[in-house]
């Protein structure tokens, strides 16, 4: 079976319970067998790198920046763009669906671009907009997503 790329996009300034919620998904998607998308940093990002990473998951991370110094350590793959917020729109491109995780307005971008593309999008503890899937656990997250 081929694998799912979920991209999980969230706040760079989250919350405990949205890193603890990043974890878990991060978590859930790698035993799924799901590569892990994401901004490569810290915040959502890193959770969710180490989530995936600590249940052998594949992340890769599409850096801001033209080199990979302050990426997370929880990544397998760390691509540098030097695209800076930019980066999003690669981010949600390589993704067949994301999860948000928290808010932002570099989250909102992501949110938006993804749904532009025509990619699902769910969201967990995140921006309350019409039109997007809202779930309450990291497991319903990880289960609409992979659809």
């Amino acid at each position: 079976m081929p694998r799912r790329y979920v991209a999980v996009c969230g706040a760079s300034e989250a919350t405990e319970s949205q890193m603890a919620a990043a974890r878990e998904v991060g978590r859930l998607l790698a035993e799924a067998g799901a590569v892990v998308i994401n901004g490569g940093m810290g915040g959502v990002s890193a959770a969710a790198s180490e989530g995936a990473s600590g249940a052998g998951g594949v992340v890769v991370g599409l850096l801001p920046e033209a080199h990979r110094a302050g990426s997370n350590q929880f990544l397998t793959v760390a691509l540098p763009t030097g695209m800076g917020q930019a980066r999003n729109v690669l981010i949600v491109t390589a993704a067949q669906s994301v999860i948000a995780i928290g808010g932002g307005w570099g989250t909102l971008s992501e949110i938006a671009i993804a749904k532009r593309l025509g990619r699902p999008v769910v969201t967990l503890d995140s921006w309350p907009i019409t039109g997007l899937e809202s779930v309450a656990t990291p497991a319903e997250a990880v289960r609409m997503a992979l659809g």
